[in-house]
């Protein structure tokens, strides 16, 4: 199981040098990826009412992205670069395709692209999307960015999409790019059938908020079901579990990094976020007390 650390968007300072103290920190811990959440616009709580306003709004510093991806692979050299979850149907998706195959090349092919349909319709307003037909639509942008990821020249006719005979070059050192879908939030952590279908018809593997507990075994036992109904293989599907450090004792670490193992997680992202942490050197000790307390031989 690989070891990752979720970069702490709105929690250290908004100046490269601290991105890149965090980063290279995290490298040469030994962490194998850092896991980098999206957003674009962040709503005003006084004019708009969503659950995940309490943790994120528009005074959250959040840095885009891809371009924050660009950066971490100029300053590093090993460590893995996973979008966590970028907020693929409020995008257009032939530039989602072009920015990702060139973090690709850039980074010298250590991009996942985790994606998801999100949550904040101001977002999506604001970026001109539409915020009801995300779901079907994220379906078929997987399919074009597959296609121009792995085709020098792409001739597409879907229900959103249209791409006459053109393609992107650079392709990407992954051919295609692996994809991972986001599934619940920590508000809902119980996805709905249609979010599992999608991650059992369509995903290279996914990143699901619940605890690795009996409900959550239980929900992978449904994608797995789902993922024999369309012919697929449950065991070609990757995972990548959450473990929320804060509130937490050292004992509760590993007995949740051991749960996430045993339900086949290949992949465990560590969450230093929302336990009163404010600097980049902060965030650095707690990775550094993790990994001296727990290690990554899980």
């Amino acid at each position: 199981m690989e070891v990752g650390v979720i970069f702490p968007q709105t929690e250290i300072e908004p100046d490269p040098s601290a991105i890149k103290d965090f980063a290279q920190a995290a490298e040469d811990m030994g962490y194998a990826y850092i896991f980098i959440a999206d957003h674009v616009l962040g709503a005003d709580p006084a004019h708009h009412d969503f659950p995940a306003l309490r943790t994120y709004n528009h005074k959250s510093v959040v840095h885009e992205t891809m371009t924050l991806m660009g950066y971490l692979s100029a300053v590093t050299e090993r460590v893995g670069l996973a979008t966590g979850i970028l907020i693929l149907p409020q995008r257009q998706t032939v530039l989602v395709a072009k920015q990702a195959a060139e973090v690709d090349v850039l980074s010298g092919g250590r991009l996942r692209l985790g994606i998801g349909v999100g949550w904040n319709s101001v977002e999506f307003e604001a970026l001109d999307q539409d915020f009801h037909n995300r779901g079907a639509r994220s379906a078929e942008q997987i399919r074009v960015m597959r296609q121009l990821w792995t085709q020098d020249v792409v001739d597409f006719h879907g229900k959103y999409h249209d791409i006459t005979h053109a393609g992107l070059n650079p392709l990407p050192v992954q051919r295609p790019i692996p994809i991972y879908l986001g599934a619940g939030s920590s508000q809902s952590p119980t996805p709905p059938d249609s979010v599992l279908k999608r991650v059992a018809r369509l995903a290279d593997g996914w990143c699901p908020n619940f605890n690795p507990d009996d409900a959550g075994r239980a929900i992978a036992e449904r994608v797995n079901g789902f993922m024999k109904e369309y012919g697929r293989d449950p065991s070609t599907l990757g995972l990548d579990g959450r473990l929320r450090v804060s509130g937490k004792q050292p004992e509760e670490w590993l007995d949740e990094a051991k749960a996430w193992k045993e339900m086949g997680a290949g992949y465990l992202s560590i969450e230093n976020r929302q336990g009163g942490l404010t600097t980049a050197a902060e965030h650095i000790e707690a990775m550094r007390r993790f990994k001296e307390t727990i290690g990554f031989d899980i």
